[in-house]
Order: structure tokens, then sequence, then C-alpha cells
């Protein structure tokens, strides 16, 4: 009995050993990755700035002030003041409070939808080439397009924004899931399991999924950037955020039309999108670099 209780206590001990150096491992291997640590850092300043800031900035986003208005740099406005006298720093950072919301909503649904498209395509031949070709006629058009295309027959409206956004982008992760799901589906494991009777549903959720997990992140981490840019090109166009909610695309709009008397009306926000889209980049090639298992052999 007591032999028994020191060789549970033992091997508990040896399993407690193992999570901790492999903690200490990916630890090292984060803190090692400069890419990934220098876009996680940018990123999440962007987010608190765009999340906490305005709580403690005491500036109205909304409050039109045509006195001061295209009022430069300094004082009480620390960015200037738009063509109808508001705060800019106020808009920039409620601009980017929706634009991010926008680009995580839809880097979700995107990641959701083109898991499920991806995985059905790749386990079954003729659904797969049915959804495929859907995807090669959606991929076919430059995303800014379709964009303004789906937006210019669901209307103007933020909800719209991120239905037209997410249909653009869903293919393009369908297709990295499907061809991460065809390379699991011919290991021998999958084959085994096939053959002892597992059902296709099991195999795919329980053993392909957690195999395809990696390139999906990765890649919904690149959509994120993506849906950053389009949502604000079409926001410029006037086909994104309607005003007066802001965004960091129709706040450009605004500034173009005194782009000579409030150059800091287009120069800051365009700050604004290049730092969150470069963080972003960055997180996604440390992510890419942390967790391609080639990467992981070849260090």
């Amino acid at each position: 009995m007591t032999s028994t209780m020191t060789k549970e206590t033992v091997a508990q001990g040896v399993l407690r050993t193992l999570r901790h150096e492999r903690r200490s491992l990916l630890f090292r291997r984060i803190s090692r990755n400069q890419l990934l640590v220098f876009g996680a850092v940018i990123f999440v300043l962007m987010l608190l700035a765009a999340v906490v800031a305005p709580l403690f900035l005491g500036q109205d986003p909304y409050s039109v002030d045509p006195a001061n208005r295209l009022e430069g740099p300094g004082g009480a406005h620390l960015l200037g003041t738009d063509t109808f006298g508001r705060d800019l720093l106020a808009r920039i950072l409620d601009g980017g409070r929706s634009s991010l919301m926008i680009g995580c909503l839809v880097a979700l649904f995107t990641g959701v939808l083109g898991l499920i498209v991806g995985l059905y395509a790749a386990f079954y031949r003729k659904l797969g080439a049915v959804l495929m070709r859907i995807t090669d006629g959606l991929m076919a058009f430059p995303a800014i397009l379709l964009a303004i295309a789906i937006m210019a027959a669901l209307g103007a409206k933020t909800s719209n924004v991120i239905i037209a956004l997410t249909v653009v982008f869903t293919p393009q992760v369908a297709r990295v899931v499907r061809s991460a799901a065809m390379v699991v589906k011919n290991q021998t494991y999958v084959e085994a399991l096939t053959a002892l009777g597992s059902g296709p549903t099991r195999i795919l959720w329980l053993n392909v999924v957690p195999n395809v997990l990696s390139s999906l992140v990765v890649q919904v981490t690149f959509i994120f950037a993506d849906s950053l840019i389009v949502e604000a090109a079409l926001s410029f166009v006037g086909a994104g955020v309607p005003a007066p909610v802001p965004s960091w695309g129709n706040i450009l709009y605004e500034g173009k039309t005194a782009i000579y008397n409030g150059w800091w009306m287009t120069v800051f926000p365009g700050l604004a999108i290049m730092l969150t889209v470069l963080s972003i980049n960055l997180l996604g090639d440390g992510l890419r670099d942390l967790l391609d298992p080639h990467q992981v052999k070849a260090r």
C-alpha cells in the first residue's frame, strides 16, 4: 500500500515537473519571438487607448463647436478639431473602438464560417467541389469592390459592414482550413479511426480541428488587419459606418475636404490605422513562427 502511494506521489511530481518545464519552454519561445512581443505590445496599447482612454479624456466626440472649427493641435485639443469643431483626439479614440469592434467581429465570424466550410469541403468531395467553386467566384472579385457591392445592396449600416466583410473574407479562411484539413485527412491515425468505425463528425471535430487550429489562428489574425483596412476604405468612400458615428475611415473622409487647412484630420487617423494594422501583422507573423511546427523543428 505504501509502495503504491509512493509511486503515485512520484508520478504526480514528474507530471508537475513536466508541466512546469513545458510552460517555461513556451515562455522562452514567446520572449525570443520579437515580432510577436513587439506586435502584441503595440496592439494592446492601441486597444487600451481606444477602450480606456476616452473614459479619462473628458471630451465628447459628438460635441459641435463651430467657433473652434479646424483649430490646430495643442491647447485644449491635443490633436486639433475637425470641420465641425469636434475634438479630433476624442473622435479618433471613439472611432478606434468602432473599427476594432468591426475587425474583431469579422475575424470571429470568418474564423467560424471558414472553419466549417473548409472542414466539410475537405472531407466530402462532392460538397467540397461546390463550396470551392463558390469561394473561387467570390475571390475572383477584389475585396473592396465586392464589399462595396454588398453594401450597396444592404445599405450603409455598421452591422451590414460586418456582414459584407465576413462574406468577403470567409473564402480565404475556408481555403486555408481546407488545405490543412486535407493534409490531416491523409494521416495514418485518421485512417485507423475510420477503420475502427469512428464517424466523420467525431473525426472532424475531435481529431482534425485541433490540428488545423494553428493555421486558422494565424489566418484570422491577418483577416483582422485586412478588415480594418477595407472597413476604412468603405467608410472613406461613404459606404461604411454612417456618420455621425466615428470610425477611422469616415474621419479620413471628412478630412479630405479640408486637407490643406487641416492636415491633422488626415494624418492622425491615418497613423492610427497604420500602427494598428502593423501591430496585427507583426502579431500574425510572430504567431506563425510560434505555431508552425516546421519552424519549431528548425529551431
